[in-house]
């Protein structure tokens, strides 16, 4: 028999797809359509294994959809722009376009030999300047409906990098990339509005059906609604213009436990305050290098300065309150002011401990026997709002009642006795876009004198990022481009300056998906092309993206429906989500004798014998670290490619989807690729037996076969809708067990050797193209329609009773489905098992459920 030559044959059939055009997204106006995308890769340079994994997901998707008859889009891109390409520029002496049009050339030549279905010919990348002129048109149009606006803001800069940094990209007080100690600014930021549309992102999360749970309430905890009284405290001696300090509480029913107010160094009152003392400056600059995400603000130090001022307590105009500037305080969230209540908030508490300020509890558990409360050395009590408890010093007339009650009543007495008013807020704040950086989408106005800030004229974009720059000095090229920044004003004509800040690489993913369905328009998108392929029906990608990504593209759906781009019925860009895990590998590492550090090995530096790794260099023995993430910083890495070109791209994509549920981690072994090799050639195997199979077989053989078949047709095909794949595997494993050893005639064993290729079509689709053309298939296996389930042989003729002797399973018989119970008994009466079990005697009982099992008493 002939072996199977993967290299050749999947080389193959991908240039007869090819000629043929299988892949190329067309409109169907009598097909349904099915739009399937996988999250666009960064131009690194280097697929991985976790790349594999994502695109082969989509694929089997896409592949499956095209034989049940859909018109497919299913299109590959490039989410080009950001830092990386600048940070090589600067390493390297070159320029970012060049670096990343060389990675996007080497990648999608690893790319290619995986045989995914996509369409290349809407391939573009977000540094295209056919795609940022489109997204420069898109921010025009936001401009004019108020959706984009400009405003001073306070900001996480990064001297190094010298760029802005969202919250997320500061790590304990640092630049993500540059590790500098990052400052707090007040610069002037353009902002896309994405408050506004706060309540609808979050109300029509429940609409998301075929989103992951976890997602959705990722999302729902991020935007972050509240509900909360807003109300002032009245400044004791207060400086010019700041008589009253406005805050928003969302547990006004702790206002009786009050021990300070707490104002962020960015307030103005601390603006104020810093301006005419030294000592305030020095503590605001120092607070404003801390990190500001919830995990540096939850395990930072909470630091403070006492400004000396009062407030009186809104209750009591006799109590009177300190007011501190607090590095636990962002101005960026409610008033930027807060009222401390250590007892029942833990950064208050750890706050009021270092100062030595009151603590005092205003409720406790309802019935709880045992409670120390923070006074006496306890933790912050912070029970969930539906638990009952028992308030001490309630001033709503509260007693026991749960958290959310007595926050009603709470505002509802600030409400009739003018304290304060009941509102409900929004974690969500306004996205800064601005980005002081070269290697971005060119924000598309001029500064004018005369006239300010003015949109470009559509007909002048794109505004091209200009290539002569360069990055020996550190800063914005942009600012240093006399000829690219100096421009006439669009409205006046006299000079004027273009805005040098280049968009957040956010942007430039969060309408991607919209322009695949007309990459090639002369407007971000064209109607019938939008009209007919949006939504996205499949989107795949990692959970790392749940929150951002998916929010920005949810707010540009919206966006782009007010301008007009997008059908006025579509607000949502995904209609089903699906996040997959990670690849793993155990890393392999020494530690070196003169300095203690970790050295880590590659996989292809290492042998492995008997559960223990050595160096193929010298047989030194290496330490073995469990699996972990792939990662270029602990080498643990495989190359796909190679891979390929040892197995073939049909058994790198069988291992990836059949060794672990999609939606968990998968861990890479040489030895799992090595075994989905040698089953992919005992398949081909079996479809050669077939093709050269002759004579007849027995009936009962055939339909026996049949019965196999078609239950793994139904099986298969539930498993790929549902991205079940695994199982879809197991069943494919199983049958193909049945093929090899059925006595089935030559005509039902090539008839189900040809639906065995339909079936792991969309899995190996190389392999399955060679045996469908081998047992005389029709056209190609890719375009042929895909196998139904008939009913008839779906229908069980037999079933398989366990037997139980004394509670415990000792054996099984099969019998005909309609036999009667009687004649049941007597067979399971001369089973072996019960006959020793019996030893010459009767059963006490014999009880026989039809259809599930038979129970023997002894």
């Amino acid at each position: 028999m002939s072996r199977y030559d993967a290299a050749t044959i999947e080389a193959k059939w991908q240039t007869a797809w090819d000629e043929a055009g299988l892949f190329r997204a067309a409109r169907g106006e009598s097909k349904p359509k099915y739009y399937v995308l996988e999250m666009f890769p960064y131009p690194s340079g280097r697929i991985h294994m976790g790349h594999v994994r994502n695109y082969t997901m989509g694929d089997v998707i896409a592949r499956h959809k095209l034989a049940t008859g859909h018109a497919v889009l299913h299109p590959m891109g490039w989410d080009a722009f950001g830092m990386p390409a600048e940070n090589a520029a600067m390493a390297n002496g070159g320029h970012p376009k060049d670096w990343t049009y060389s990675n996007i050339d080497q990648m999608r030549a690893q790319m290619k030999p995986l045989g995914w279905s996509l369409d290349w010919s809407r391939e573009f990348a977000t540094c295209d300047p056919e795609y940022y002129g489109q997204q420069q048109a898109l921010f025009l149009d936001m401009l004019e409906k108020g959706l984009v606006y400009r405003k001073n803001a306070v900001v996480n800069w990064d001297p190094v990098d010298m760029t802005v940094l969202a919250n997320e990209q500061v790590e304990n007080g640092r630049g993500w990339r540059s590790g500098a100690e990052v400052e707090r600014r007040e610069l002037t930021q353009w902002f896309f509005r994405i408050s506004a549309m706060a309540e609808d992102l979050l109300e029509s999360l429940d609409g998301l059906d075929d989103w992951p749970a976890k997602v959705k309430l990722m999302q729902a905890n991020w935007i972050g609604r509240s509900r909360g009284l807003e109300m002032a405290f009245e400044v004791i001696d207060p400086p010019a213009g700041h008589e009253r300090i406005e805050v928003y509480t969302t547990r006004p029913d702790t206002l009786m436990g009050a021990s300070f107010v707490a104002i962020s160094p960015d307030h103005p009152l601390a603006r104020q305050l810093e301006a005419g003392n030294a000592e305030v400056a020095a503590f605001c600059a120092e607070a404003r290098r801390g990190g500001t995400t919830e995990e540096a603000l939850e395990t930072g130090e909470k630091l403070g300065f006492d400004t000396g001022l009062t407030v009186k307590h809104p209750l009591d105009a006799g109590w009177d309150l300190p007011v501190w500037i607090a590095n636990f305080v962002l101005m960026d969230y409610g008033t930027g002011a807060i009222f401390g209540c250590p007892a029942h908030d833990p950064r208050d508490l750890e706050f009021a401990r270092k100062y030595e300020l009151p603590v005092t509890s205003t409720f406790a558990p309802a019935h709880a026997e045992e409670h120390q409360p923070p006074e006496e050395g306890g933790p912050a009590y912070v029970p969930p709002k539906t638990e009952e408890v028992r308030y001490l010093r309630a001033y709503a007339g509260a007693e026991a009642q749960t958290g959310a009650d007595a926050i009603d009543a709470a505002i509802a007495y600030c409400e009739s006795h003018g304290i304060g008013t009941g509102v409900t807020r929004f974690r969500l704040r306004d996205w800064g876009l601005s980005r002081q950086r070269y290697w971005g989408c060119p924000i598309p106005v001029v500064h004018c004198e005369a006239c300010g800030t003015v949109p470009e004229k559509k007909e002048n974009l794109p505004v091209r990022l200009p290539d002569d720059v360069s990055f020996d000095v550190p800063g914005n090229p942009l600012d240093r481009h006399p000829t690219w920044r100096d421009v006439p004003c669009p409205a006046c004509g006299k000079p004027a300056k273009r805005e040098t800040d280049t968009m957040d690489t956010f942007v430039d993913s969060s309408w991607y998906f919209a322009r695949f369905t007309a990459p090639r328009a002369t407007t971000p998108t064209e109607a019938e092309d939008i009209d007919y392929w949006m939504n996205v029906d499949q989107y795949i990608g990692g959970i790392e993206h749940a929150i951002l990504h998916l929010l920005y593209s949810r707010y540009f759906m919206r966006a782009m429906n007010e301008t007009g781009h997008v059908p006025a019925s579509a607000r949502e860009p995904f209609d089903a989500l699906f996040t997959q895990g990670m690849v793993t590998h155990a890393i392999y590492q020494t530690r070196r004798t003169q300095d203690g550090r970790i050295q880590y090995h590659y996989p292809e530096e290492v042998e492995l014998r008997e559960g223990r790794a050595f160096l193929k260099d010298g047989g030194q023995e290496i330490e073995i670290v469990p699996s972990a993430k792939m990662s270029k910083s602990k080498n643990n890495v495989v190359d796909p490619n190679a891979i390929v070109q040892q197995f073939g791209a049909d058994a790198a994509r069988w291992f990836v989807l059949s060794d672990s549920p999609p939606e968990r981690d998968v861990e890479w072994t040489a030895a799992g690729a090595e075994a989905a090799a040698r089953h992919l050639a005992r398949v081909w195997r079996i479809a050669e037996e077939a093709a050269e199979a002759t004579g007849e077989g027995s009936k009962d053989e055939d339909e026996a076969l049949m019965r196999a078949l078609h239950r793994t047709i139904r099986d298969v095909t539930l498993g790929v809708e549902s991205f079940g794949f695994n199982a879809a595997i197991a069943r494919l494993y199983a049958f193909t067990g049945q093929l090899q050893k059925s006595g089935a005639g030559a005509e039902a064993r090539r008839e189900a050797a040809r639906v065995l290729a339909q079936l792991m079509a969309p899995m190996t689709p190389h392999l399955s193209e060679e045996i469908w053309h081998m047992l005389d298939g029709k056209g190609f296996v890719t375009t042929a329609a895909w196998p139904v389930a008939q009913e008839e042989w779906l229908v069980e003729d037999s079933v398989t009773l366990p037997i139980q002797i004394n509670g415990k399973r000792k054996s099984e018989i099969t019998v005909p489905k309609d036999m009667a119970k009687d004649a049941i008994e007597a067979l399971v009466l001369e089973e072996p098992a019960v006959q020793k079990a019996l030893d010459g005697g009767s059963p006490k009982k014999l009880i026989v459920v039809p259809g599930r099992i038979v129970n023997v008493v002894v």
